[in-house]
């Protein structure tokens, strides 16, 4: 039996299409907010976050970039590395292998030594192993997003929704102020929950998967 969340995630729903809690939760979504003055990959972004955190205050919080949002599903649909910060974030995205080296005991070293958090010991480590070009997803740690910034790793592109009430919105600041193609928020809310289903909604444009709520396919060559 397929449970909700899983659905949410993409990963166990019915092999032929859309599963039928997913359609019916867009469908109620869709009929409390209308998002379609919204281009196709900004709507498809907000819709999965607040579909993920039942959140409407995302549809005016998120700061979505539709050029860079087609960039970063061309580059998703390339095969590029997705990163996360943490488990929880990397659990959340199952259409694709996700790199997360945040309980690796090599990071706990690096933090000890070089005087940083795990998490961001855990950035430098993944961007040894995966190099320029990949997709990085922060939800959780707001100096994991602030080291992918100083360590110039140059990215496809960032997904930075860290929630916390010490330094996650001055690190989405820095990273709108950066010019990497990015989504984001303004505020301090955020977490792995809704970080997941960003990726997840430019992983579903990117495979030309079915639209949630029953419509054509949404693949990087499709009009919406």
């Amino acid at each position: 039996m397929t449970r909700p969340e899983e659905a949410e995630a993409g990963g166990a729903g019915e092999a032929s299409g859309v599963h039928p809690i997913e359609a019916e939760s867009y469908r109620i979504l869709r009929s409390r907010i209308d998002l379609s003055r919204l281009p196709r990959f900004s709507r498809d972004v907000t819709e999965r976050v607040i579909h993920a955190s039942a959140d409407f205050d995302y549809a005016t919080d998120l700061v979505c970039d539709e050029e860079a949002l087609a960039a970063g599903v061309q580059a998703l649909a390339g095969g590029a590395a997705v990163v996360a910060d943490t488990e929880m974030v990397a659990a959340g995205i199952t259409a694709r292998d996700v790199v997360c080296k945040i309980r690796e005991p090599l990071s706990e070293r690096l933090a000890r030594t070089a005087g940083i958090t795990r998490a961001a010991a855990a950035i430098r480590l993944a961007f040894g192993e995966v190099g320029p070009g990949a997709v990085w997803v922060v939800g959780c740690a707001p100096t994991a997003l602030t080291e992918i910034l100083t360590r110039n790793v140059e990215p496809a592109f960032v997904v930075g929704l860290p929630v916390g009430f010490v330094g996650a919105a001055e690190a989405k600041d820095a990273l709108r102020a950066s010019g990497l193609r990015s989504v984001t928020n303004v505020s301090e809310k955020g977490g792995s929950a809704v970080a997941a289903a960003a990726v997840n909604a430019m992983l579903r444009a990117a495979a030309g998967q079915p639209d949630p709520a029953g419509g054509e396919d949404v693949g990087p060559g499709a009009a919406r």
